[in-house]
């Protein structure tokens, strides 16, 4: 089933790549980041405010902390604290000093607490990404190796399953995992885009544990049921859509990051929602996540 109405603009912006949406139940926002133009931005959603700070060295996700203070964000250089009032960034470590042509990409929470986040080589010519398990104690484990570019990073609702994506192989896989230890077990396929234009992008689970994927440079979003088939496809009025988080109070809007990266004057030109936050009710609440632990 195809999906073309109620999508709008919750926040009209110009992001150059717009990325990494993620609810902080907390504090009733919604983040997410424009990697290329070096922004935190929020939005909140019962009052309708809006803002964002400046942060440097390609910020590409964060996550709320259990303790309230600032923000778990990964970057070009590694993982750290983020202050969302002022952009300050205090570096924790950095997972690839051996890479130094690797910049940090998706990244979310688990149901445990734990930071699952992925790496790409910046330029996107070599497959030396990676997929790392950010335990509460700070303690950090590369799981996968070898990805073009490491997206998604979404848990099923079981706790013990983890979706990831390789954007330039086109895949999505399922990644099992030990839901007390985070150890991980087998990798199997999901789901997939080869032979076409565009890839899999970042995801979204909802509460009957449907993934919810943003295809970039195909202009929709797909949602996969459990066993990996094509449930429904919402055509989107951007070419590139990057990933989407499930927000509000009662998690029931699904919030769709886009780009401007990459496109021609003439493309953008009949996109005028390019880099924006798009927005819409999709009939079904999302998967309550926690802050990381740590």
């Amino acid at each position: 089933m195809t999906l073309t109405s109620k999508v709008r603009v919750a926040v009209a912006a110009e992001d150059i790549l717009g990325e990494g949406p993620v609810w902080d139940a907390a504090a009733a926002r919604l983040y997410w980041v424009d990697i290329k133009g070096g922004r935190l931005r929020w939005l909140h959603p019962g009052s309708g405010e809006t803002g964002w700070v400046g942060v440097e060295n390609q910020v590409s996700a964060v996550a709320p902390r259990a303790c309230g203070e600032g923000l778990l964000a990964a970057r070009k250089d590694g993982l750290g604290i983020l202050d969302p009032k002022t952009g300050s960034f205090t570096l924790r470590f950095d997972p690839e000093p051996e890479r130094p042509q690797n910049r940090a990409n998706d990244g979310n929470v688990d149901l445990g607490g734990r930071f699952w986040f992925g790496t790409m080589d910046d330029g996107e010519a070599e497959a030396s990404g990676g997929v790392y398990r950010l335990d509460p104690d700070w303690t950090c484990e590369r799981v996968l190796d070898g990805l073009g570019i490491a997206n998604t990073l979404v848990c099923g609702p079981g706790g013990d399953r983890l979706y990831v994506a390789d954007s330039l192989a086109r895949i999505i896989d399922i990644l099992e995992f030990d839901p007390l230890t985070g150890a991980p077990g087998e990798r199997r396929p999901f789901a997939h885009t080869r032979g076409e234009v565009f890839g899999p992008d970042g995801s979204a689970v909802d509460c009957d544990g449907y993934v919810w994927n943003a295809q970039w440079g195909a202009g929709r979003l797909v949602r996969y049921a459990p066993d990996g088939a094509i449930d429904r496809i919402v055509d989107l009025p951007v070419d590139h859509p990057s990933s989407c988080a499930f927000g509000g109070e009662d998690l029931a809007t699904l919030y769709i990051t886009t780009a401007r990266w990459l496109l021609s004057e003439e493309a953008l030109a009949r996109q005028h929602w390019a880099g924006s936050l798009l927005a819409f009710e999709p009939g079904v609440t999302g998967l309550p996540l926690p802050p990381f632990a740590g």
